[in-house]
């Protein structure tokens, strides 16, 4: 079972720190950790834990995190073969934890605002060979809209996890076969502001409308809903003993929900199964060592798919 993936990769550049500094101000006494990040690179790596082929389209900078990334994909069996190397830098992300948990993020994007139509074009063998092509939104939009179309032009399944969430153009909508946004990107995704008055079961069924596909919108510890032709289904959550960190639940889910559609699954099981990936991830600290293996999801509701 194959799966094609176009999205972002970057380093994220974290430090705890007792409180945010003021303009001028230099403050001591923080905590550093690097690692890798990128919502594509994530899905990538994790679809691959999952026991699927995985090709990755993204953009990374002749730098050493962009050879840190290589370095990841080979060690994860994710095939990077593909992968631009840009001009810029590889994106950065600057994160500033205070003690209450709040944060302060600034983001160089770099490299991925040369990830192109044209890169998207070079890959395209790779979307028609997959069963399942998962695009996220930290790329640029024209590499969005040329790999849901290349998705589209070889029927090949296409599912993007539209985060982080603007709003679609009017022509991209019939693309989607699988859209998974959670509870604060589905009003963005369909241009409706905040006060919106619509609840969870109107917003997936709006979302569905716009695709005439399949609509599956997250609401962490609520579990998931699912709007289809035959009406809208409930995936109750599973339960969670202690949350560690949230990060990359997002990333599981959405990978999860590709190798069980991928694997010829019924949707009501792959999203069971993606909510089980959700869950487990929360339950562990930093996004990589986070994301689940076949046993350790066998585990969790006794199956795999």
């Amino acid at each position: 079972m194959k799966i094609a993936v176009v999205g972002s990769y970057g380093a994220g550049l974290t430090m705890r720190v007792p409180r945010s500094p003021g303009a001028g101000e230099t403050v001591s006494g923080g905590v550093f950790a690097p690692g890798p990040g990128g919502k594509g690179s994530n899905q990538a790596i994790a679809a691959a834990r999952l026991g699927a082929e995985v090709s990755l389209l993204t953009a990374v900078g002749d730098d050493d995190f962009g050879r840190a990334a290589h370095a990841l994909w080979r060690a994860e069996g994710v095939g990077a073969t593909h992968v631009r190397t840009a001009s810029a830098p590889t994106m950065v992300g600057f994160i500033l934890v205070e003690p209450s948990g709040e944060n302060r993020i600034a983001i160089a994007p770099g490299a991925l605002d040369e990830l192109d139509a044209a890169a998207v074009a070079a890959f395209r063998e790779e979307i028609a060979a997959a069963d399942v092509l998962v695009v996220s939104m930290e790329i640029p939009e024209e590499a969005v809209a040329a790999a849901l179309r290349a998705g589209r032009d070889s029927g090949t399944t296409t599912l993007l996890n539209p985060a982080p969430a603007r709003p679609l153009p009017d022509d991209l909508w019939p693309f989607i076969d699988v859209i998974t946004p959670n509870q604060t990107e589905a009003p963005v995704l369909l241009g409706i502001g905040a006060g919106h008055g619509l609840d969870d079961e109107a917003l997936v069924r709006a979302l569905r409308e716009r695709t005439g596909g399949i609509a599956v919108l997250t609401r962490g510890g609520q579990g998931a809903l699912i709007a289809q032709e035959s009406g809208v289904s409930v995936t109750p959550p599973y339960p969670v003993g202690n949350v560690v960190d949230t990060t990359g639940a997002g990333d599981a889910f959405t990978a999860a929900l590709a190798v069980a559609l991928g694997s010829g699954h019924p949707l009501d099981h792959a999203v069971r199964y993606a909510a089980a990936a959700g869950a487990h991830t929360v339950t562990v600290a930093g996004v990589v060592p986070a994301l689940p293996t076949p046993d350790q999801l066998a585990a969790r509701i006794g199956t795999a798919p």
